[in-house]
């Protein structure tokens, strides 16, 4: 469960049906951070190049597909607030590998839980997810069009941006301690249109 008095001291003002649509996905905390603020960074870029999660140039999720990260830059910095959040899982030990990759595939379960939530009421936005994709068994890039462009959603890391760094920025706990791992996503919109959802009846 969301601890609600932390989140609107982070986001700076009380949005229910945001945190309505964030505890149904299953989020463990979020902040918001200004995307001037974003630092955007050619070394994270390299450490997709270099296969530190094996995904480089095989998804429409992933670099190069995503573009340069002056594009991704560009891209993102077009919308004014980012909304950082995050799910910690449990595992049985650090070395619990196959516990790493069930909360990858349960994080992008809840990235597309949380989009399909506030898809009827957000025109234009973006969410970014962990590494990778896992919708289709064999990604049509780069032969061919992403069969799902509306449901892929690109990585912070592979846009260029060092997690832990947007973590502190949001006040965001990045590490949750020993046997658990973490992974991140984020929501990029415009500041009205989060002020917006303000005014949306929880159901």
């Amino acid at each position: 469960m969301l601890d609600y008095n932390i989140i609107r001291e982070q986001v700076g003002f009380k949005n229910e049906f945001l945190e309505e649509q964030l505890n149904a996905a299953g989020f463990f905390q979020y902040g918001v951070v200004d995307t001037m603020d974003i630092n955007f960074s050619q070394e994270v870029r390299a450490m997709c190049e270099v296969n530190t999660c094996r995904e480089h140039g095989k998804t429409w999720a992933c670099p190069p597909a995503v573009g340069t990260v002056d594009e991704c830059k560009k891209r993102i910095r077009q919308y004014e607030k980012m909304l950082i959040f995050s799910v910690k899982y449990d595992l049985e030990d650090s070395f619990d590998f196959e516990g790493m990759m069930e909360g990858a595939k349960q994080f992008k379960k809840a990235c597309r839980a949380f989009d399909k939530a506030i898809k009827p009421y957000l025109e234009h936005y973006l969410i970014l997810s962990n590494e990778g994709c896992d919708l289709c068994k064999e990604c049509t890039y780069p032969d061919a069009p992403c069969r799902f462009p509306d449901r892929v959603h690109g990585s912070l890391e592979g846009n260029g941006i060092f997690v832990n760094e947007i973590a502190k920025l949001a006040q965001v706990k990045y590490n949750n301690g020993a046997n658990t791992v973490t992974y991140f996503g984020a929501l990029v919109c415009n500041e009205k249109d989060l002020k917006e959802l303000e005014n949306l009846e929880v159901k």
